[in-house]
């Protein structure tokens, strides 16, 4: 059982950064892939960001390339997220999650994941 604690949310203006970090319980944290989702009111859950057990692959959904960045340190067992240049359609609750499978592709989507965080609220006024 892995146990993830997300933390950093909170509230900001357009055009400003947060960094959301995503604490693991896992015994052997370089063995998950990591991912970042998000998730508003009546819509289905969001792909934002993975990143592979080393390190190597990160992948990110289209509406975050060049402004959002995922990172690791397994030293630590903690994958981060760092949002710059937020945008109003930013604004959700933050879930990171974690699966031990390997699985070809960019592991968008949320059935991969095995383990879930609590979600961070992350708001952006404009």
């Amino acid at each position: 059982q892995v146990q993830l604690v997300e933390s950093g949310g909170g509230l900001v203006q357009a055009g400003g950064s947060l960094r959301l970090s995503c604490a693991a319980s896992a015994r052997t944290f370089s063995r998950y892939a990591m991912g970042w989702f998000r998730q508003v009111p009546g819509k289905e859950r969001e792909f934002v960001a993975a990143i592979s057990g080393g390190g190597t692959y990160i992948y990110y959904a289209d509406s975050v390339k060049g402004r959002f960045t995922i990172s690791r340190d397994n030293a630590k067992n903690t994958v981060y997220l760092q949002m710059s240049s937020l945008k109003p359609e930013d604004a959700a609750v933050y879930y990171c999650a974690a699966t031990p499978r390997y699985y070809s592709g960019s592991y968008s989507p949320a059935g991969q994941y095995d383990y879930w965080g609590q979600g961070t609220q992350v708001t952006v006024s404009s």
